[in-house]
Parts: structure tokens; sequence; C-alpha cells
């Protein structure tokens, strides 16, 4: 978030040190992400495919096969489904959670396929209107409620849903202005239309008016972390880690290179998994054009590790950039655009203000396509894995 937060290091981090870890209070794949097969577990996130599976399908190619198969890290003899409505979890300790959490809710049992279902309204009304590259899901906002439905101490939940930044009723219409195109007021309003039909709650009335409404939609907005998996990726870390003869490890190399290559040709960027979540630690740590730390998925689910980028010193603030590298080397102006487009907050990290006499003006090589900056870089940083 930023104002009124931040992050200090309570003792000296060392470089490329793990700073924490952390689980999401709720988290949710992408609507458009798993309508096109990007399978993942419904609670974690962790991509379900095997890492061969994951590069036929971006190939578009079934006969590729991948050598070090025992890389692959994904154990389909743990996968469960739920018996009701057959969304698939990665064990059965993640179709627990989900069910003690929020999913006696969202459960659509046998009603799963019935688009007049007035969750499946939602999620549908929710995919018309937000294409990808995606960065929000209308889910996230109805688990945050199946949460607080199903919950024995819902003021707990409460409290730790309003420990996210909150914004005034001008900056939550510019962050769904930003999240849902001009004509945001219609969708707002039939988005809490369809919310309220599908989830409507006594206690939690507040959250259906529409002032409330539109401020649970700019918690997300503002507050969610990208999440990104892939089996892929995690089998070519653990390919880089092997130890190899340096002709083999050459071979390996110029595979995964072409792999990619190829990948990017019929797939392009969007290799992973993806989702959102919301982190209480991570959403205190502040942005810096030269951040301290980055997050990270290494896990292949929504387990977030926050990792030193430079050694930090006790009492320091550690910082992370909501931008990604090739945003971080533009002219301050052009950051700043994109932060305050996106996040609406100006930059004042010390590079920023180094820098703060230059010209108010983006650089000769950055004119084109400067107008429109495609979120979709905002969103690779988000969800490197």
């Amino acid at each position: 978030g930023h104002g009124g937060k931040g992050l200090f290091a309570t003792r000296n981090i060392r470089k490329g040190e793990t700073v924490f870890v952390e689980r999401p209070v709720v988290s949710s794949q992408f609507l458009w992400n798993a309508l096109y097969n990007y399978r993942a577990c419904d609670h974690c996130l962790r991509a379900l495919e095997t890492a061969e599976e994951n590069a036929q399908r971006l190939l578009g190619k079934s006969s590729l096969v991948l050598p070090h198969p025992e890389q692959c890290s994904i154990r389909k003899d743990l996968h469960q489904q739920c018996p009701r409505c057959q969304v698939t979890y990665c064990s059965a300790e993640c179709r627990q959670a989900a069910l003690e959490q929020y999913h006696q809710v969202l459960c659509l049992g046998p009603s799963r396929d019935d688009p007049t279902h007035p969750l499946n309204k939602l999620q549908e009304a929710w995919r018309n209107m937000h294409y990808p590259p995606e960065t929000s899901s209308i889910m996230l906002m109805a688990r945050m409620v199946a949460t607080i439905k199903q919950a024995k101490d819902k003021e707990w939940w409460i409290k730790a849903f309003s420990q996210f930044c909150n914004k005034t009723a001008n900056e939550e219409e510019e962050i769904v202005h930003k999240l849902l195109g001009d004509k945001f007021k219609g969708q707002l309003e039939l988005l809490r239309l369809l919310f309220t039909e599908a989830l409507y709650d006594e206690y939690l009335s507040r959250w259906f008016t529409p002032e409330g409404f539109r401020s649970l939609f700019a918690l997300v907005g503002t507050n969610g972390q990208g999440i990104g998996t892939s089996s892929l990726s995690q089998w070519v870390h653990a390919c880089d880690a092997l130890d190899l003869p340096m002709l083999q490890r050459e071979e390996l190399d110029a595979f995964i290179d072409q792999l990619y290559k190829d990948i990017e040709k019929e797939s392009g960027e969007f290799l992973n998994c993806e989702g959102s979540g919301l982190y209480v630690l991570q959403s205190c740590c502040n942005h810096s054009c030269i951040p301290n730390a980055e997050t990270s998925f290494p896990e292949n689910n929504f387990l977030l590790h926050l990792t030193a980028l430079e050694d930090i010193e006790a009492g320091e603030e550690i910082c992370i950039s909501y931008l990604d590298c090739c945003q971080r080397e533009r002219s301050r102006h052009s950051r700043n655009k994109i932060l305050r487009e996106n996040y609406l907050f100006t930059c004042s990290c010390p590079k920023c203000l180094a820098q703060a006499d230059d010209a108010d003006v983006t650089s000769d090589e950055e004119e084109e396509g400067e107008g429109e900056t495609d979120d979709a870089e905002l969103e690779d940083e988000m969800t490197d894995v």
C-alpha cells in the first residue's frame, strides 16, 4: 500500500535472504486463466499439470517429451476433487482448508454448469467486463464474503480485511475506472446486483450498498497481489540445479532456451496459472524504484516469498517495486505516470527525488506507446515466478 504504512527490518538481513514467507488471507485464480485450461488447485493455485503436460499445452504439441522427468514436482496421486462440484485441489489439505474457510458457501454442487446459477451469472458478467491480461477477480470478493459467512468469529475476519489500505471516494472511483474502463459506473452497479443476488448477508449488509461495494472493489483492486505458478518453471529451476557434465549442461540449457522461444511464439506471455491474493505483510511494503526486496512464488503455490535484493540494516524500510525492470529504467516522469494510473500515488523514493529536477517529460525513445502503458507489463512483474 502507500501512505501511512511501511514495513521495517527488525534485524539485519543479508542479500538473497528470505525476509518472510506469507500465505494470503484469501486468494483466487483469474477467471479467463481458469477457462483457458491453466489448471490450478482451486485453493492454493498450485499448478496441477505435470511440467511435460504444461509444455505440451503451451506449445500445442502433444508429442513433446521433456528430459529429466524426475525433476517435475507435480504429484497427481495426491490430487482430490470436491465430491459435490468437482473442482480440483492439489491435496486433501487444500480441499479441507477451502471447505473450512469458504467453499461450503461457494460450492455449486450439481449447478456447476448451470448458466442461470447466481454465482455463474456473476462470473460470466465479470469475464465480459475484464479481459486478459487480468489483474483482478470478482471471486476474490466472493471468497471474502463467503469466509465471513462461514466464520464463527466474524469480527476477527472483518478486522483482518480492514487492515488493507482504505481510499477516499474519489480514489475508489479512479481504481474502479482503471479496472472496468469508461462504462464503470453501470458495470459496477450490475456487478453489485449480481453479487447481492449470489451472496447477500445481513451481517455484512454494508458491503452490499453502492458505497460499501465500491470500497470492497477498490480494496481488492489496490491490494490484490498477482500470483503466478507454473510446473514448467518449477521443472526448469530444478534442472538448473542439477550437477551435470559440461556438455550435458550445455545441451539441456539450449533445449530449455529453445523451448521457451517456441512457447512464446505459440502462447505469447501467458505462461502461468495466474490469480491474485490479499497479503497482510506484503501490502504494507511501500514502493521504491530502487527496491531492496522482491516477491516471488518459488513453491509453485500461493505462498509469497519476499527476498532481499540488497543487504538491509535493522530499522531500514523494506521496499518492493510495483513496476517491472523495463519500467524501472524509464525516466522519473514515466515511472510516476504508470504508478499514478495504477496505484494512485507519486513516488518519492531516493531515485525519483534525485531526478526531480529533470524536466517533466518522458525521454524520446519512450514516447512511442507511452500513452497506453500496458497493464500487462505491471502484471508481469507481479506474477514473475
